[in-house]
């Protein structure tokens, strides 16, 4: 039997087990494209519980330990494997209620209800992934016999790396690449650094572990100062103050985001069943926190005097400002919560990476646009605040990237308003669909018409190779440029431009009317208006092709082909 502090303990020491070894996760990432984010996702998700785990005290019990961490990793989820890996403790949460201590029998009914939501969750589950390794490990401890945790475990280990070594016999495309599952291997991780506190050997201690260079939400939501001309005293709610309220028994949050509002600005509250995530600024932090802890008990208080850090910002220099400016615009924006409005019908939510894009689904009505994408997959708490700063009585999102649409997807069941999730699997299947929105229509009959136009958009994408590897039968060395067209590989070589136009070529039906050639942040404007040139001649006939300042990461070029 173990008590609470075990489980805490066990779950600190999975977290840190997957944040060390993240990269290495990473690298299996089957195609070479730049976007290989599995472990980093799954350690950003078990990560957002970990300072609400170390807060509790040793004499928690197991509910309590499960409760907090699968609260957390709801709101921290991100992308597929993130939002998997948090519905799978969601389990333990439900299964360990209320329990002050567990039993191995206890365990093993928290990994089948975890693997059950998991499935649930997912239209077309694939097998040969986490849901694989995790299905059959929950089955092999609900056969078990073993009466003690630690014994239990070991056989879930077994059955989960036998699962996990299976994987690439299940998904022809993991042999093809001599890779196992990625998904697989990280909740292994996680379960392997679980087995150690439970086995009594001690936490698996975190690790520095260097950067991606890419681009990271970290920024998103602090984006404060972003005027060459703002001086320090225009700052007038100067301080930025979070903190958790665990809630009471029919504690009314509406009330306190209403006095937050009332008190202070650029104000986000984030609410799930037990716990309240909020944010203000304002200038007598005292006062958020004193009306705060009438409706329940406050954890994880963090204050921020934005006065000093706006003045050691201007001692940085000029250059180095606009750049951090720069950074925090491109990382997102701050969403404010705001009430439903009952005169306005719709309202949207999209993801998209880079000034330009943005501005096009702003264009294009989309009221908040999320900074995400392929190398950087927002949290489920970050589209849940963007939702929620839409006044409208529906609000449809759009992903725009298949890795993001399970945490939308979650986002949605947080929501204190209705909300449908467009499942867009690209920049361009999204713009298709904004275009395509008819406000005399009903909810659903846009969900419908809209998606059904995105799916007739085909993407084409030119990037860089980030590590060795092959493509039918041929090598790929870093660096090199990749052509793919719907997801897939479809050429290789030297030469940007040429691989673009190529692509658009190859990519063209008898039917085709329009291209769309976006241009990325790496892409010089004369190169770009160059490359368009190029497709519209080597294209030819009526085609109408023109070109976006997309501004994305990662990708030199997206292409949109209807």
């Amino acid at each position: 039997m173990i008590n609470g502090k075990t489980l805490r303990d066990a779950i600190l020491s999975g977290a840190n087990n997957i944040s060390n070894q993240r990269t290495r996760v990473d690298e299996l990432n089957v195609f070479p494209v730049p976007d290989g984010d599995t472990g980093t996702n799954m350690s950003m998700t078990i990560g957002a519980a970990t300072q609400e785990l170390a807060a509790l005290p040793d004499s928690c019990t197991v509910g309590e330990a499960s409760k907090v961490a699968a609260s957390a990793m709801l709101r921290g989820a991100r992308g597929n494997s993130g939002v998997i890996t948090s519905l799978l403790f969601r389990g333990f949460s439900k299964a360990l209620q209320g329990k002050q201590n567990a039993e191995a029998a206890d365990l093993a009914k928290a990994l089948q209800m975890g693997v059950e939501a998991a499935y649930k969750a997912v239209m077309k589950p694939t097998e040969g992934t986490i849901l694989t390794v995790t299905r059959l490990a929950a089955e092999a401890a609900v056969a078990s016999t073993a009466t003690e945790v630690p014994a239990l475990w070991a056989e879930v280990m077994t059955a989960g790396q036998a699962a996990l070594e299976d994987t690439p016999n299940l998904l022809p495309v993991l042999k093809k690449a001599g890779v196992v599952d990625a998904g697989g291997q990280g909740i292994l991780l996680v379960f392997a650094g679980m087995q150690q506190v439970f086995e009594g050997r001690g936490m698996v201690q975190g690790e520095e572990v260097a950067p991606k260079p890419k681009l990271n939400s970290d920024a998103a939501g602090k984006g404060v100062f972003t005027d060459d001309l703002m001086k320090v005293e225009d700052i007038k709610n100067g301080y930025c103050t979070q903190f958790l309220v665990h809630k009471n028994p029919d504690a009314s949050i509406a009330k306190l985001r209403a006095f937050l509002e009332s008190n202070g600005d650029s104000v986000v509250v984030i609410e799930d069943d037990d716990v309240a995530n909020c944010h203000v600024h304002t200038a007598d932090p005292g006062v958020m926190l004193s009306e705060a802890i009438k409706y329940g008990y406050l954890t994880n208080f963090k204050i921020e005097n934005m006065h000093e850090q706006f003045l050691a910002r201007q001692k940085q220099g000029k250059g180095l400002e606009k750049q951090a400016a720069a950074e925090e615009r491109s990382a997102g924006e701050e969403f404010v919560y705001a009430a439903v409005d009952p005169e306005r019908p719709y309202g949207f939510v999209a993801v998209a990476a880079g000034e330009g894009l943005r501005a096009v689904f702003n264009d294009l009505g989309v009221d908040a646009v999320v900074s995400g994408g392929q190398t950087m997959n927002p949290a489920t708490e970050d589209i849940l605040a963007a939702i929620q700063s839409v006044p409208a009585q529906t609000v449809l999102v759009l992903p725009n990237n298949k890795n993001i649409i399970m945490a939308a997807e979650q986002a949605q069941k947080l929501a204190d308003r209705k909300v449908l999730v467009l499942p867009t699997r690209t920049v361009p299947q999204g713009m298709t669909a904004m275009l395509n929105f008819d406000p005399e229509a009903s909810a659903e009959d846009n969900a419908v018409n809209m998606m059904a136009a995105a799916d007739k958009v085909a993407t084409g994408l030119v990037t860089y190779a980030a590590r060795d590897s092959e493509f039918d039968g041929k090598p790929i060395k870093k660096g090199e440029i990749m052509a793919l067209e719907n997801g897939k590989i479809v050429a290789t070589g030297s030469d940007i431009t040429k691989m673009t136009y190529r692509l658009a070529r190859s990519m063209k039906k008898k039917d085709t009317q329009f291209i769309t050639v976006i241009s990325g942040c790496d892409v010089s404007e004369e190169d770009a208006q160059r490359t368009t040139e190029l497709v519209k001649t080597k294209c030819g006939g009526n085609l109408e092709v023109s070109h976006i300042n997309g501004g994305q990461p990662v990708y030199y070029y997206m292409i949109s082909v209807e």
